[in-house]
């Protein structure tokens, strides 16, 4: 562990060796496709289908009426009435499923659901979230009464917010964005197959198989080991896939009533439209602060929009309110926020999950603090750190952090950047009447990992042929889990990693698992991992010292596997191991089922990964055109198991930060038709836009697992995404711009300057 090992999972992704969903096709599949509603709120008034059901190829048409699956809650904290059905019995948002059309072949479904008519009864549309919770709105899902899905706040007494010489406000929006991985998402499920050889298999892009094994098997009203889940390769997840689709439930169901595999596989359209989106929040601040710059409280106001179905996306607000100090001394803090119900595509997690509007909002506060105070905004930064000596502490909105160096990240990448000679250089600029604004911006971040998901299966079993097997309840899609737990069974056990086959995201292989989330699976599932390869290797010793003839304290780790401490030539083989273990005479103290171990870890909180990212960006006054020149970025994860797994997890995270601030942004127009719906209108950056990150890392192990890891699969993000926003709004400031709204298009930022 610690070694740059490249990824074993590669060679088969860049081959084309690696199947995906959509290069699956079962003899006798037949394919489905979902009328999908026009409007964003509407009463269905009919639906007819007789035309479709008449087409070539056409094997049936099924509405909501035709469906018998009650409701399903989307997520526990949600009350249960805003449950939703696979098809919709009303429009409440464009690409809401209405009726699914299964035909022989993909085309013929496509072509059917052409002929498929509804009968809306328009109602009026509501994509602004202040707009959905007036007393008069129109309300979304009329079971609940109300557009207001959730509330969250925290008790902070108005007395406390108090000690301050001056008070900084401001309204800051964290707009929409699509996931748009490079998948879209997809399902093909079989009958027939289930565990039992009488459910079905269940093929589909999610990061959590266990728990659409048990959502589908719910909404068939079936035992879970009736249904089979599979995650085959996954091209890319980011959060949205985590989500179980009401087309998952809808495919599995179709094969049942079938007997045949039915498959879907969405447009990218349709993805744009239906899969769920991430962030847009509104965040109404104030910042007090004494005249010398120490953080007296803060006060946040949170609307949220999380569109027409609340699920996870209702409960994202918590991790802000989490967040809401992020690495700083705050005393006060008081945070309110509601979750209101428009007639937009659903929310859920998007890489980073309510925490990079945390950062954002507060970093935000923070620099327009510093610009009030005179003050460099590091220096700033500087002076309200929490430092080592605080932790563990428990912060005015309830968060336990473990263990951080947050000044030590900051003056790293700071000295990394040269943060001096770039302010040297960018005064030399101005001074000079540069149509080329230079701006630089700086971003300390705190986050949260693992939050509330702190237990994961692991087991290790060594074959009789000497190999290892590893199962693990965490579902890779890209991060690079079969490198990782490669080498822990390396470090542990001595086997090298093509001697290792790590199991994964597939319910039939693995018996439970919560899947992978919240950059939780290094630290929860490489700890199950770790602990069970350490319970083989004791088990092992004691069976290494019977056959030596030797103390098991005395046995060792060596080359193929286990000796006597030096004596390297008494060794004996993991596969002479894996058979004494089936031998009663050898195996005294042994559990049945061999040379194996099966764990469920728990970690006791969730981590607390930081860093400090400055950015430093160029802005062509005479166009608007905004480049990032230089990205740097300091990213602390604990203890590094690969930094070449951590780079490319750094890197991914600053792409997706950057295009925030510059780049991607979901719109609707005022009758809720959205207006991206393709990458022509949709704006993700290519790789020739971005510039060379500069990552470095500090590490500060964390004391709640045995690897001393956090995580870092959205790190980048959260860090990035201010820092830009930062250098941006730095380099328009001596035009007296002191706000800007993201993303910093080449139009919104001339417009700025042309007003200015």
């Amino acid at each position: 562990m610690g070694n740059a090992v490249l990824r074993r999972e590669d060679p088969d992704l860049l081959t084309g060796a690696a199947r995906y969903v959509g290069d699956m096709d079962p003899s006798g599949t037949v394919h489905v496709a979902f009328v999908r509603s026009v409007m964003a709120h509407a009463r269905i008034a009919s639906v007819d289908a007789e035309a479709a059901r008449s087409a070539p190829g056409v094997l049936g048409v099924w509405t909501a009426a035709d469906v018998p699956i009650a409701p399903q809650p989307l997520f526990i904290v949600l009350p249960p009435e805003l449950a939703r059905r696979p098809l919709a019995d009303k429009a409440r948002y464009v690409g809401d499923p209405i009726a699914a059309v299964v035909a022989e072949s993909r085309a013929a479904a496509v072509d059917a659901v052409e002929l498929v008519e509804v009968d809306y009864g328009p109602l009026p549309a509501l994509t602004d979230p202040f707009e959905a919770l007036e007393p008069d709105a129109p309300v979304v899902i009329e079971a609940h009464g109300s557009n207001r899905a959730v509330e969250f706040s925290n008790e902070a007494a108005p007395e406390t917010m108090t000690g301050h010489d001056l008070v900084v406000t401001g309204r800051f929006v964290n707009h929409r964005m699509s996931g748009a991985p490079i998948e879209p998402s997809a399902a093909l499920a079989a009958p027939g197959d289930g565990d039992r050889g009488d459910g079905v298999t269940l093929w589909c892009t999610t990061q959590r198989p266990h728990e659409t094994r048990d959502a589908v098997a719910a909404a068939l009203d079936v035992q879970r080991d009736q249904v089979r889940v599979i995650a085959p390769a996954v091209g890319g997840g980011f959060g949205p896939k985590a989500v179980v689709y009401p087309e998952f439930v809808m495919v599995a169901w179709l094969a049942g009533q079938l007997g045949l595999p039915v498959k879907w596989v969405e447009t990218r359209s349709e993805n744009l439209v239906n899969m769920t989106q991430g962030r847009d929040a509104v965040h109404d601040v104030e910042l007090g602060l004494t005249a010398d710059g120490a953080f007296r409280w803060i006060r946040i106001k949170a609307t949220c929009n999380v569109g027409a179905y609340p699920g996870i996306g209702g409960f994202l607000p918590f991790f802000t309110m989490l967040m809401a100090s992020g690495p700083y001394r705050i005393p006060a803090v008081h945070y309110e926020a509601v979750a209101a119900i428009t007639n937009t595509t659903p929310m859920a997690a998007f890489r980073g999950a309510g925490r990079p509007e945390a950062t954002v909002t507060l970093e935000r506060i923070v620099d327009l603090a510093a610009a009030k105070l005179g003050m460099d905004p590091a220096e700033l930064r500087r002076r309200n750190l929490l430092e080592p000596g605080d932790f563990p502490l428990t912060t005015p909105t309830g968060a336990n952090m473990d263990c951080g160096e947050y000044a030590r990240a900051l003056e790293l990448a700071l000295e990394t950047a040269g943060y001096p000679e770039l302010r040297a250089e960018q005064a030399l600029r101005r001074a000079s009447g540069s149509r080329k604004l230079l701006g630089i911006g700086v971003c300390t971040y705190v986050e949260i990992t693992a939050v509330g998901l702190f237990n994961e299966f692991g087991s290790v079993t060594v074959e009789l042929d000497g190999t290892v097997t590893a199962r693990v309840g965490t579902a890779s899609h890209g991060q690079g889990h079969a490198t990782a737990f490669s080498q822990i069974l390396g470090e542990v056990m001595g086997v090298p990693a093509d001697q290792v086959r790590v199991i994964h995201s597939d319910t039939g292989e693995v018996p439970r698992g919560t899947g992978t989330v919240a950059s939780r699976s290094l630290q929860i599932g490489g700890s199950a991992v770790f602990t069970a390869a350490n319970e083989v290797l004791e088990t092992a010793r004691r069976l290494a010292a019977g056959l030596l003839e030797a103390d098991s304290g005395d046995i060792v780790v060596a080359p193929g596997g286990l000796a006597v401490a030096g004596v390297p030539a008494r060794t004996v083989s993991w596969a002479e191991l894996a058979a004494a273990a089936e031998t009663d005479d050898l195996a005294a103290g042994v559990e049945p089922g061999g040379l194996a171990a099966e764990t469920d870890f728990t970690q006791s909180e969730s981590s607390y990964p930081f860093g400090a990212h400055v950015s430093v960006v160029e802005i062509d006054s005479d166009t608007g055109d905004t480049r990032v020149l230089r990205h740097i970025a300091v990213d602390d994860c604990g203890r590094i198991l690969n930094p070449l797994l951590v780079q490319g997890q750094v890197h991914g995270g600053v792409a997706t930060g950057i295009s925030q601030a510059l780049y991607e942004e979901t719109t609707y127009d005022s009758d809720g038709n959205p207006r991206n719906t393709n990458f022509a209108d949709y704006a993700i950056p290519a790789a020739s836009e971005l510039p060379r990150f500069e990552t470095a890392h500090t590490e500060t192990p964390t004391p709640l697992n045995p690897l001393g890891a956090k995580g870092i699969g959205e790190s980048g993000t959260i860090g990035s995404t201010p820092a830009v926003q930062a250098a941006v709004l730095d380099a328009l400031a001596p035009l007296g711009i002191d706000h800007l709204d993201m993303p910093f298009t080449p139009q919104r930022v001339w417009r700025a300057i042309a007003g200015s």
